[in-house]
């Protein structure tokens, strides 16, 4: 989809311009090309048209494979291990199976205002992404509490160490996207506003879509995988 705002003012005939050999776009008299006139271009699209959204992959697989290292030290550990969880009990499921639910839910408003960022309508954009907000910092409430069920401390064995890598990974993610979100709900509200801006909130929601899917792996691992 091709962005329809940020465009350059369309050619105009200008006082004083050349119009024969020599002007825009044209070879002059030396044989050496004039210069391009790309006013006319847009300055940001969506989707594979843009570098946002290339540097959004990049990041993505990146951080995913982050959190493949970290579930595979998991299970390496459980493997070597003769009991597991190490001198602890399963963490209680109430916390983080309530904001599993949290997240999922999130998705409803995340995708809605990408919908209206690809349709570049601000007024909408910015009302979701408020949502968003509230939806993340709900979450963030609800991870301070899963910290306190985790049964074990981070330095107390290998165990304890790998959940709280798997956590505060997740919660890293958690913190910077919400910073994000909100910089992007006021910059829409407030401004300064560029169209790219329409761009920004349509990868940030993308993003958050590998946020929410990564989540549920790591939700397995942490509270499923010791009672099996």
């Amino acid at each position: 989809m091709t962005a329809i705002g940020d465009r350059g003012p369309a050619t105009t005939d200008r006082p004083g311009e050349p119009c024969g050999p020599g002007g825009p776009g044209e070879p002059g008299e030396s044989g050496k090309p004039g210069g391009l006139d790309v006013r006319h271009l847009p300055s940001y699209s969506f989707g594979q048209g843009s570098l946002m959204w290339w540097s959004t992959m990049g990041l993505m697989l990146i951080e995913g494979t982050v959190f493949a290292i970290g579930v595979m030290m998991y299970f390496y550990l459980r493997g070597v291990a003769s009991v597991w969880p190490i001198d602890a009990v399963p963490p209680a499921l109430r916390w983080g199976t309530l904001n599993t639910a949290v997240l999922l839910l999130s998705l409803w408003p995340n995708q809605m205002a990408k919908r209206a960022a690809d349709r570049q309508d601000r007024r909408c954009a910015r009302r979701w992404l408020a949502v968003c907000v509230a939806f993340s910092l709900v979450f963030l409430g609800v991870r301070a509490l899963e910290f306190t069920t985790l049964n074990v401390s981070w330095h107390a064995n290998a165990y304890g160490s790998v959940v709280w890598l798997l956590l505060g990974l997740h919660t890293t993610h958690l913190v910077t996207d919400t910073i994000d979100t909100t910089v992007l709900a006021v910059l829409l509200y407030k401004g300064p506003f560029e169209g790219k801006r329409f761009v920004d909130v349509s990868e940030n929601a993308l993003y958050w879509y590998f946020v929410v899917g990564s989540w549920l792996p790591i939700y397995a691992v942490i509270y499923l995988a010791p009672l099996g």
